[in-house]
């Protein structure tokens, strides 16, 4: 059974977890066997969960947990999809940091290596795991595994106050959710998902369960404005960390609202849809604008996972709307777009944040203003990262343009729907997201530009050492992921058929497919896309005008220094900063910014110009909310005086006050 292969790849995790525990300063041991090894489970466990996605649900109770409360487990097409997730991913990202640890992180090797397989193991077995007792358990072990790694580094001040944050929005959000399993349970003391789904919830109550299981998901999706943690812990965990919390982690958050919107509740109401909608569009908005006005490196990686978890959240949406309206084929293929992209994204993220982590170790610095050139010193991180940041840009023919594309394609060839208003509203919206995507791919050639083209703006950019052979072999295998989503997308989408029916009650028409080349999402008359024949036509054109440029000069080359204003005294002051490269965007979006200017006098005989872009919901939500629980601190500290008179009377009046309720 397939279940019983991604139970034993869980406890080989551990096991290899608990062997770094053993080898605790052995970086030697820990960086090329045990990482390595843990990057062979990710692999066996994606075969095991793809061997499941055609399978009957498999269920299991393990012998862990309470009396009369044991783990129930479940492997079905919906669980499998994200075990493929975590598993293909986790495969390259385990590879780089065995190259990527060579000095360690602040930790110890070896409990590094234990955190970062329980990490591991706790996502899959979130996902498989088949009641609320169990999915909290292990939830709280993700949360408790990902904080350690997030300080890592725990010397640096400003990395343990990002780990403070981090958990503390984490159990706030798992508040909401242990919340919503109280709903769907309706009194009924059994917490199995197979209780939860029987329940026939009245619609006030499905509503609360559904707003609760949004506000507890959302805050781990990073979802406006529960997002705050994602800016401040991306860049405070190490870069393999960085990549597994963006890459997987918040798809966990994405399998969650899933799970609990189209199975458990089986049919959404046409209102959760619209919500889910709003707050997505706006989530990818805030997420994009930001990023592409920062200046650190690991940030506005930061800030582009929040845009891409809004457009998933989107698509969400529309389904949920196709689904209230029974649309079942325009649900699947909006469906069929938001499971596209959360594997998509899950690759070129984490293959950008472990570009990050190689350009940080060569360099030691995050910062976008004191970067550049680093094409000619760290080659093989260069040529690896633009189809990383290509795929980001969603350009074809990579897996980023196949699921923006379908997400465009189920928004834009909407039928009617009964609702006149949403009718007109949905094409609307699509102009949103087409904004998104073009900012997205502004924010990309900015983040490409500036750190490895053009020259550099340090002198000791000069002596950056390129990735070692474990960080290319994980970065090319995210890379051949980024590649195959976007070549073979009619393949793929028809391997999630069972994931799409259990979800939607439906799946993509047989249209949808036509062999390796053409993908239809809707009719052949009118959209259809062929990624193999696009790349084809890219490469004979380029082939075609190699030919004639060497025919028509025969092969003469001439060199000439390119024009220079007039000033030949060309140096990297010249070229365009992060700053002024993401001026226009501060400029057009204004309003939606709070910035920080630092001003220097005429005076200063060192003039310092610095403008600080901080997050508005920080200053509009998250401080007042921190004022007022510091002054009912206060106020609840006056009743610590230390006099024993005065905490006889509290308890006296305590008394009274229950003897009158109860007397009512």
């Amino acid at each position: 059974m397939p279940l019983n292969f991604v139970i034993w790849a869980i406890l080989a995790w551990l096991l290899i977890g608990t062997l770094g525990l053993m080898a605790l300063r052995h970086l030697t041991l820990v960086a090329r066997v045990l990482f390595p090894a843990g990057a062979l489970v990710g692999l066996c466990l994606f075969g095991a969960a793809a061997l499941a996605l055609n399978d009957a649900p498999q269920t299991l109770i393990l012998p862990l947990g309470l009396p009369g409360l044991p783990f129930h487990c479940r492997l079905d097409a919906l669980s499998a999809f994200f075990l493929m997730l975590i598993g293909a991913c986790s495969a390259g990202i385990s590879l780089f940091a065995g190259g990527y640890f060579r000095q360690g992180e602040g930790t110890p090797p070896g409990l590094l290596c234990f955190e970062f397989h329980l990490f591991l193991a706790s996502m899959a077995l979130v996902v498989i795991a088949d009641d609320a007792y169990a999915f909290m358990v292990f939830w709280e072990c993700m949360a408790l595994s990902s904080y350690f790694l997030v300080i890592a580094n725990h010397r640096l001040a400003e990395i343990r106050r990002a780990g403070y944050l981090y958990l503390l929005m984490a159990h706030v959000g798992a508040v909401g959710i242990l919340l919503c399993f109280g709903v769907l349970q309706a009194h009924t003391g059994d917490y199995t998902f197979q209780n939860l789904r029987a329940q026939q919830l009245p619609p006030e109550a499905a509503s609360l369960g559904f707003l609760l299981a949004l506000f507890g998901f959302g805050t781990k999706a990073g979802l406006v404005p529960l997002h705050i943690w994602l800016p401040e812990a991306h860049p405070a965990a190490p870069s393999p960390v960085s990549a597994l919390m963006s890459g997987v982690m918040l798809k966990t958050a994405l399998y969650g609202l899933l799970r609990i919107t189209f199975d458990v509740l089986h049919q959404p109401q046409w209102w959760w849809g619209v919500v889910l909608l709003g707050l997505g569009l706006a989530t990818a908005l805030f997420g994009v604008v930001y990023a592409a006005v920062q200046v650190d490196m690991k940030r506005l990686l930061a800030y582009s996972s929040i845009e891409n978890m809004g457009l998933l959240l989107a698509g969400t949406g529309l389904a949920a709307l196709f689904s209230a309206y029974h649309m079942a084929p325009m649900a699947a293929l909006a469906m069929g777009a938001v499971l596209y992209h959360a594997f998509s994204h899950a690759c070129f993220k984490s293959l950008l944040f472990l570009a990050t982590g190689s350009v940080l170790h060569a360099t030691h610095e995050r910062s976008l203003g004191k970067l550049g050139g680093l094409i000619r010193t760290m080659p093989w991180v260069a040529w690896l990262t633009l189809i990383g940041a290509l795929t980001s840009a969603g350009l074809p023919p990579l897996g980023g343009f196949v699921s923006e594309w379908l997400l465009l394609q189920s928004f834009l060839f909407t039928p009617g729907l009964p609702n006149s208003f949403l009718n007109m509203l949905v094409p609307v919206l699509a102009a949103v997201i087409a904004l998104v995507a073009a900012l997205a791919g502004y924010t990309m050639v900015k983040f490409y530009g500036v750190i490895f083209l053009g020259q550099p703006r340090e002198e000791k950019l000069a002596q950056a050492k390129d990735a070692g052979l474990l960080e290319r072999l994980g970065m090319l295998w995210l890379v051949a992921g980024c590649l195959g989503l976007g070549l073979f997308p009619a393949p793929l989408l028809a391997f999630t058929r069972n994931t799409l029916r259990l979800l939607t009650g439906t799946t993509l028409a047989p249209s949808s497919g036509q062999g390796f080349w053409l993908l239809i999402p809707v009719a052949q008359q009118s959209a259809s896309y062929g990624p193999i024949i696009f790349l084809l036509g890219v490469v004979g054109c380029s082939l075609l005008a190699f030919v004639l440029v060497r025919w028509l000069y025969h092969g003469q080359l001439r060199r000439a220094d390119p024009w220079d204003c007039g000033f030949a005294a060309q140096t990297a002051r010249m070229q365009d900063t992060a700053e002024g490269f993401g001026q226009p965007i501060r400029q057009i979006f204004e309003p939606f910014f709070t910035l920080e200017r630092t001003l220097p006098s005429a005076f200063d005989q060192s003039p310092h110009y610095q403008v600080r872009i901080v997050d508005p919901f920080w200053q509009w939500l998250y401080q007042p909310v921190v004022h007022v629980l510091n002054f009912c601190s206060r106020a609840v500290g006056h009743l610590q005086q230390g006099r024993i008179a005065r905490y006889l009377l509290y308890s006296f009046l305590t008394l009274i006050a229950v003897l009158l309720l109860v007397k009512r």
